[in-house]
Parts: C-alpha cells; structure tokens; sequence
C-alpha cells in the first residue's frame, strides 16, 4: 500500500503554483496533500492548479481534501483547477458530479 504522496511544485507565471501529485490519495496519504494545499492556498497565489496525472485511486478521503482546497481558494478570491484526471479518477468525480463543481482541464498545456 502506498502511503506516501509524491509532490511538486512549479511556478505559474501569473502568480500562480502547479502542484503535481503522483500517488494514491486515500486515508493514509491525504492529510499530506491537506498539508501542502493549506500552503498554497494564501493571497500570493492567485490561482492553484493541482495535477492529477499521476494519480490512478483516489478515496472519499481524497475527494473531501480537494473539496476542501476549493472552498479554501474561494474564501480567499482565487482559482482552484484540477487537470490531467486519469479515467478512474475522473470517473469518481462524474459519479460524485463533482465534474460540475470544479474547473477542471484536461492537461495542464496552457499554463504559462
């Protein structure tokens, strides 16, 4: 079982970050990825894209933690975007519809 997250980190150039995530989300690794959105989620950042590609399970664990980090963004007037969803993973936030209440892209190409 995977209980570490593999995160990084990349600057946008309006004063945005991208934090790539490879890994499970789940119970045992989610407090992690909590951990560094609470980090990014201050007036320095006007928007926080979040990668996903790296990721094939997510649990309901996971789900709450990025519902979490979007009502973070809102509270502080910035952007909260997922991009690069795997099937399974996009497939949770379909059933959830929660693919209605994110932006969310399908890579991460445009950034600049």
């Amino acid at each position: 079982m995977n209980v570490t997250l593999e995160m990084t980190e990349t600057a946008l150039g309006n004063a945005g970050v991208r934090l790539s995530v490879s890994g499970d989300i789940n119970i045992h690794t989610a407090m992690q990825l909590r951990k560094q959105l609470k980090t990014l989620l201050d007036p320095k950042h006007e928007e926080v894209r979040v990668d996903l590609s790296g990721v094939d399970f997510m649990d309901s664990a996971g789900i709450a933690t990025l519902v979490e980090g979007l009502q973070w963004s809102q509270d502080s007037g910035g952007r909260f975007t997922l991009s690069g969803l795997t099937d399974n993973v996009r497939d949770i936030f379909t059933l959830a519809k929660l693919d209605t209440v994110f932006d969310i892209r399908e890579d991460h190409a445009s950034d600049a």
